[in-house]
Protein backbone atom coordinates (compact mmCIF):
# COMPACT_ATOMS: atom_id res chain seq x y z
CA UNK A 1 0.00 0.00 0.00
CA UNK A 2 1.31 3.52 -0.92
CA UNK A 3 2.28 5.85 1.69
CA UNK A 4 0.63 8.92 -0.17
CA UNK A 5 -3.49 9.17 -0.27
CA UNK A 6 -2.79 10.56 -3.74
CA UNK A 7 -0.09 9.72 -6.23
CA UNK A 8 0.48 13.38 -7.42
CA UNK A 9 1.27 14.44 -3.43
CA UNK A 10 4.76 12.66 -3.97
CA UNK A 11 6.54 15.07 -6.01
CA UNK A 12 5.37 17.77 -3.77
CA UNK A 13 6.49 16.16 -0.86
CA UNK A 14 9.91 15.61 -2.34
CA UNK A 15 10.31 19.00 -3.17
CA UNK A 16 9.32 20.44 0.22
CA UNK A 17 11.87 17.86 1.94
CA UNK A 18 14.74 19.14 -0.36
CA UNK A 19 13.94 23.27 0.41
CA UNK A 20 13.96 21.91 4.55
CA UNK A 21 17.16 20.05 3.93
CA UNK A 22 18.64 22.90 2.19
CA UNK A 23 17.18 25.39 5.52
CA UNK A 24 19.03 23.05 7.12
CA UNK A 25 22.69 23.09 5.65
CA UNK A 26 22.55 27.03 5.72
CA UNK A 27 21.39 26.70 9.09
CA UNK A 28 24.30 24.07 10.34
CA UNK A 29 26.74 25.36 7.44
CA UNK A 30 26.83 28.88 6.80
CA UNK A 31 29.70 30.93 8.80
CA UNK A 32 29.70 34.22 6.95
CA UNK A 33 26.58 36.24 7.89
CA UNK A 34 25.13 37.49 4.86
CA UNK A 35 24.45 33.69 3.61
CA UNK A 36 21.38 33.41 6.28
CA UNK A 37 19.89 36.70 5.09
CA UNK A 38 20.90 36.16 1.37
CA UNK A 39 18.41 32.33 1.87
CA UNK A 40 15.89 34.54 3.66
CA UNK A 41 15.72 36.43 0.38
CA UNK A 42 15.45 33.75 -1.85
CA UNK A 43 13.52 31.78 -0.12
CA UNK A 44 10.42 34.07 0.21
CA UNK A 45 8.89 33.46 -2.91
CA UNK A 46 9.03 29.81 -3.11
CA UNK A 47 7.75 29.36 0.48
CA UNK A 48 5.05 30.98 -0.16
CA UNK A 49 4.20 28.65 -2.67
CA UNK A 50 4.22 25.97 -0.04
CA UNK A 51 1.95 27.99 1.81
CA UNK A 52 -0.30 26.84 -0.56
CA UNK A 53 0.75 23.30 -0.30
CA UNK A 54 0.26 23.50 3.16
CA UNK A 55 -3.50 24.77 2.53
CA UNK A 56 -4.44 21.69 0.65
CA UNK A 57 -2.76 19.33 3.33
CA UNK A 58 -4.89 21.02 5.72
CA UNK A 59 -8.03 20.35 3.02
CA UNK A 60 -6.73 16.38 2.73
CA UNK A 61 -4.10 14.97 4.37
CA UNK A 62 -0.98 13.80 1.61
CA UNK A 63 -0.55 10.82 3.56
CA UNK A 64 -2.56 7.60 4.92
CA UNK A 65 -0.40 7.48 8.24
CA UNK A 66 -0.92 10.25 10.97
CA UNK A 67 3.21 10.05 11.89
CA UNK A 68 3.97 11.25 8.45
CA UNK A 69 1.25 13.83 8.52
CA UNK A 70 2.74 15.33 11.73
CA UNK A 71 6.19 15.12 10.37
CA UNK A 72 4.85 16.80 7.35
CA UNK A 73 3.75 19.54 9.63
CA UNK A 74 6.45 20.07 11.42
CA UNK A 75 8.37 20.88 8.08
CA UNK A 76 5.47 23.06 6.92
CA UNK A 77 5.42 24.85 10.34
CA UNK A 78 9.03 25.84 9.67
CA UNK A 79 8.33 26.63 6.04
CA UNK A 80 4.99 28.74 6.14
CA UNK A 81 4.63 29.83 9.80
CA UNK A 82 1.38 27.55 10.17
CA UNK A 83 1.93 25.17 12.31
CA UNK A 84 -0.52 21.55 12.45
CA UNK A 85 -3.98 22.11 12.37
CA UNK A 86 -3.98 25.78 12.56
CA UNK A 87 -5.26 26.29 8.72
CA UNK A 88 -7.23 23.15 9.41
CA UNK A 89 -9.38 24.99 12.27
CA UNK A 90 -8.90 28.74 11.04
CA UNK A 91 -9.53 27.88 7.86
CA UNK A 92 -10.99 24.07 6.53
CA UNK A 93 -14.02 23.93 9.52
CA UNK A 94 -13.51 28.17 10.04
CA UNK A 95 -13.03 30.15 7.03
CA UNK A 96 -15.10 27.69 4.07
CA UNK A 97 -17.78 27.34 6.78
CA UNK A 98 -18.34 31.37 7.30
CA UNK A 99 -16.68 33.20 4.35
CA UNK A 100 -19.93 34.01 2.77
CA UNK A 101 -20.88 35.70 5.80
CA UNK A 102 -18.49 38.80 6.67
CA UNK A 103 -19.50 38.86 10.33
CA UNK A 104 -18.42 35.27 10.95
CA UNK A 105 -15.69 34.33 8.47
CA UNK A 106 -12.29 33.97 10.18
CA UNK A 107 -10.62 35.27 6.85
CA UNK A 108 -13.68 38.46 6.76
CA UNK A 109 -11.96 41.48 4.74
CA UNK A 110 -14.82 43.63 6.16
CA UNK A 111 -14.59 46.30 9.06
CA UNK A 112 -17.19 45.92 11.84
CA UNK A 113 -18.60 48.98 10.62
CA UNK A 114 -18.90 46.93 7.07
CA UNK A 115 -16.63 48.92 4.92
CA UNK A 116 -13.76 47.08 3.27
CA UNK A 117 -10.31 47.09 4.57
CA UNK A 118 -7.26 47.66 2.53
CA UNK A 119 -4.21 45.04 1.57
CA UNK A 120 -2.15 45.93 4.26
CA UNK A 121 -4.53 45.92 6.95
CA UNK A 122 -6.56 43.14 5.94
CA UNK A 123 -2.99 41.12 6.01
CA UNK A 124 -1.89 41.99 9.14
CA UNK A 125 -4.79 41.65 10.71
CA UNK A 126 -4.78 38.23 9.55
CA UNK A 127 -1.32 37.47 10.07
CA UNK A 128 -2.47 38.45 13.78
CA UNK A 129 -5.53 37.08 14.50
CA UNK A 130 -4.49 33.79 12.69
CA UNK A 131 -3.94 31.78 15.85
CA UNK A 132 -6.37 33.28 18.33
CA UNK A 133 -8.80 32.43 15.96
CA UNK A 134 -7.63 29.04 15.20
CA UNK A 135 -7.79 28.28 19.12
CA UNK A 136 -11.64 30.04 18.85
CA UNK A 137 -12.62 27.57 16.51
CA UNK A 138 -10.95 24.52 18.19
CA UNK A 139 -13.41 25.09 21.54
CA UNK A 140 -15.65 23.40 19.19
CA UNK A 141 -13.18 20.63 17.82
CA UNK A 142 -11.14 19.42 21.03
CA UNK A 143 -9.76 16.43 19.54
CA UNK A 144 -8.36 18.82 16.55
CA UNK A 145 -7.79 21.61 19.10
CA UNK A 146 -5.48 18.67 21.11
CA UNK A 147 -2.99 17.90 18.14
CA UNK A 148 -3.07 21.90 17.73
CA UNK A 149 -1.74 22.75 20.84
CA UNK A 150 0.79 18.95 21.31
CA UNK A 151 2.10 20.13 17.85
CA UNK A 152 2.14 23.74 19.04
CA UNK A 153 4.64 23.37 21.95
CA UNK A 154 6.76 20.66 19.58
CA UNK A 155 7.12 23.28 17.17
CA UNK A 156 8.43 26.27 19.43
CA UNK A 157 10.65 23.58 21.62
CA UNK A 158 12.45 22.70 17.95
CA UNK A 159 12.74 26.26 17.31
CA UNK A 160 14.03 27.23 20.83
CA UNK A 161 16.61 24.65 20.13
CA UNK A 162 17.41 25.99 17.67
CA UNK A 163 17.91 29.50 18.93
CA UNK A 164 19.75 28.05 21.56
CA UNK A 165 22.46 26.50 18.98
CA UNK A 166 22.54 29.55 16.80
CA UNK A 167 20.43 32.17 17.38
CA UNK A 168 21.28 34.86 14.13
CA UNK A 169 21.22 31.26 11.24
CA UNK A 170 17.70 30.69 13.47
CA UNK A 171 16.64 34.40 12.99
CA UNK A 172 17.02 33.95 9.38
CA UNK A 173 16.71 30.70 8.08
CA UNK A 174 13.54 29.83 10.59
CA UNK A 175 11.94 32.76 12.27
CA UNK A 176 11.65 35.31 9.96
CA UNK A 177 10.97 33.20 7.11
CA UNK A 178 8.03 31.49 9.54
CA UNK A 179 6.51 35.31 10.34
CA UNK A 180 6.91 36.68 6.65
CA UNK A 181 5.42 33.83 5.23
CA UNK A 182 2.19 33.94 7.34
CA UNK A 183 1.73 37.73 6.26
CA UNK A 184 2.39 36.61 2.67
CA UNK A 185 -0.47 33.91 2.93
CA UNK A 186 -3.06 36.18 4.27
CA UNK A 187 -1.47 38.96 1.90
CA UNK A 188 -2.07 36.80 -0.84
CA UNK A 189 -5.43 35.42 0.28
CA UNK A 190 -6.98 39.15 0.33
CA UNK A 191 -7.32 38.75 -3.41
CA UNK A 192 -9.55 35.55 -3.03
CA UNK A 193 -12.50 36.91 -1.94
CA UNK A 194 -12.49 40.92 -0.71
CA UNK A 195 -15.59 42.69 -2.52
CA UNK A 196 -17.44 39.85 -3.43
CA UNK A 197 -20.92 39.23 -1.36
CA UNK A 198 -23.02 36.61 -2.41
CA UNK A 199 -24.82 33.60 -1.44
CA UNK A 200 -23.46 31.79 -4.80
CA UNK A 201 -19.68 29.54 -4.68
CA UNK A 202 -19.55 30.43 -8.08
CA UNK A 203 -20.05 33.72 -7.48
CA UNK A 204 -18.14 34.33 -4.20
CA UNK A 205 -14.18 34.01 -5.31
CA UNK A 206 -11.90 35.20 -7.93
CA UNK A 207 -10.30 32.76 -10.27
CA UNK A 208 -6.45 32.93 -11.33
CA UNK A 209 -6.28 30.19 -14.95
CA UNK A 210 -2.55 31.08 -15.39
CA UNK A 211 -0.78 27.78 -15.83
CA UNK A 212 2.41 28.99 -14.04
CA UNK A 213 0.38 30.19 -11.00
CA UNK A 214 -1.10 26.81 -11.54
CA UNK A 215 1.51 24.79 -11.19
CA UNK A 216 3.47 26.20 -8.09
CA UNK A 217 0.12 26.44 -5.99
CA UNK A 218 -1.19 23.09 -6.79
CA UNK A 219 -4.09 24.96 -9.08
CA UNK A 220 -5.60 27.41 -5.67
CA UNK A 221 -6.69 29.65 -8.74
CA UNK A 222 -9.03 27.29 -9.43
CA UNK A 223 -10.94 29.19 -6.33
CA UNK A 224 -14.28 29.14 -6.97
CA UNK A 225 -14.39 25.09 -7.34
CA UNK A 226 -12.18 24.73 -3.99
CA UNK A 227 -14.87 26.56 -2.35
CA UNK A 228 -17.69 24.54 -3.88
CA UNK A 229 -16.12 21.41 -3.06
CA UNK A 230 -13.24 22.00 -0.78
CA UNK A 231 -12.38 18.25 0.23
CA UNK A 232 -11.89 17.64 -3.41
CA UNK A 233 -8.23 16.66 -3.99
CA UNK A 234 -5.85 19.80 -5.73
CA UNK A 235 -5.48 18.00 -9.14
CA UNK A 236 -8.85 17.87 -10.12
CA UNK A 237 -9.54 20.99 -9.43
CA UNK A 238 -9.62 22.28 -13.03
CA UNK A 239 -12.02 19.61 -14.17
CA UNK A 240 -14.33 21.01 -11.17
CA UNK A 241 -13.70 24.29 -12.52
CA UNK A 242 -15.14 22.98 -16.13
CA UNK A 243 -18.36 22.22 -14.94
CA UNK A 244 -18.98 25.48 -12.69
CA UNK A 245 -17.16 27.92 -15.63
CA UNK A 246 -20.72 28.54 -16.90
CA UNK A 247 -21.88 30.23 -13.53
CA UNK A 248 -18.76 32.18 -12.71
CA UNK A 249 -18.86 35.98 -13.78
CA UNK A 250 -16.48 36.73 -16.47
CA UNK A 251 -14.95 39.78 -14.12
CA UNK A 252 -14.37 36.93 -11.67
CA UNK A 253 -11.19 36.41 -13.07
CA UNK A 254 -7.78 37.81 -12.07
CA UNK A 255 -4.04 38.04 -13.25
CA UNK A 256 -1.56 36.33 -10.84
CA UNK A 257 0.86 37.96 -8.77
CA UNK A 258 4.43 38.07 -8.33
CA UNK A 259 6.56 36.43 -10.30
CA UNK A 260 4.18 35.55 -12.65
CA UNK A 261 2.27 38.86 -13.66
CA UNK A 262 5.53 39.77 -15.01
CA UNK A 263 5.00 37.96 -18.12
CA UNK A 264 1.58 38.47 -18.33
CA UNK A 265 -1.51 36.16 -18.10
CA UNK A 266 -2.21 33.37 -19.90
CA UNK A 267 -5.58 34.10 -20.01
CA UNK A 268 -7.40 37.12 -19.96
CA UNK A 269 -8.83 38.91 -17.23
CA UNK A 270 -12.37 39.12 -18.34
CA UNK A 271 -13.30 35.88 -20.56
CA UNK A 272 -16.48 36.52 -23.20
CA UNK A 273 -19.42 34.41 -22.78
CA UNK A 274 -18.22 32.16 -25.63
CA UNK A 275 -15.22 31.82 -24.23
CA UNK A 276 -16.79 30.41 -20.82
CA UNK A 277 -19.20 28.58 -22.57
CA UNK A 278 -16.76 26.33 -24.44
CA UNK A 279 -15.13 26.10 -21.06
CA UNK A 280 -17.86 24.78 -19.00
CA UNK A 281 -18.34 22.20 -22.09
CA UNK A 282 -15.05 20.66 -22.57
CA UNK A 283 -14.65 17.32 -21.06
CA UNK A 284 -12.96 16.73 -18.10
CA UNK A 285 -9.50 14.81 -18.51
CA UNK A 286 -9.64 11.43 -17.40
CA UNK A 287 -7.44 11.16 -14.05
Amino acid sequence: MTLFRHPEDRIPVLLFACVFALDLTVYFMASSWWLPILWFGIGIIPKGWISAWNHHHQHLNMFRHAPLNRLLELIFGFQTGVTSHTWFLHHVVGHHVNYLDQEKDESRWKRDDGSTMGEVEYSLTTTLTAYPRAWQVGLRYPKALRVFLVMGVLQLALLGVLFWHNWFNALFVFLLPMVTSLYVTAWATYFHHVGLETREHAEASYNILHRGYNLMTGNLGYHAAHHAKQALHWSKLPQLHAQMAKDIPAAHYRQPGIPFVWSGSEEKLELTDEQVEALAQARPART
